[in-house]
């Protein structure tokens, strides 16, 4: 089995900052793409941030100069530095990763959330 877990939200007040981390674990032979995703209340999830196996980025246009995803292979964890926050990033963040198991089957998996909320 292929667990997500998310860590590192919380309530921060505008302008400050904090860091999210996503660690994969179970039965893995690579991870290819891994992502963050935004839902804020009332909706549709959103991605936030994508990083490829060799370290490529993408970023929504809403957080490009403020939020930095990076991952360490070596301990199957993606992070996400989130700086000068502001209120319309309140929402609960979902990590995403592209997991291929021992059996040699890719899928993609997700983490149960973390909230963020920015207070003013």
């Amino acid at each position: 089995q292929v667990h997500l877990v998310e860590s590192g939200g919380g309530l921060v007040q505008v302008g400050g900052s904090l860091r999210l981390s996503c660690t994969v674990s179970g039965s893995i032979v690579g991870i290819d793409n891994m992502a963050w995703y935004g839902q804020a209340p009332g909706k549709q999830r959103e991605l936030v941030a994508r990083i490829t196996l060799s370290g490529r980025t993408d970023y929504a246009d809403s957080v490009k100069g403020r939020f930095t995803i990076s991952r360490d292979n070596a301990k199957n964890t993606v992070y996400l530095q989130m700086n000068s926050v502001k209120p319309e990033d309140t929402a609960v963040y979902y990590c995403q990763a592209r997991v291929t198991n021992r059996r040699f089957t890719t899928s993609d998996y997700w983490g149960q959330g973390t909230q963020v909320t920015i207070s003013s």
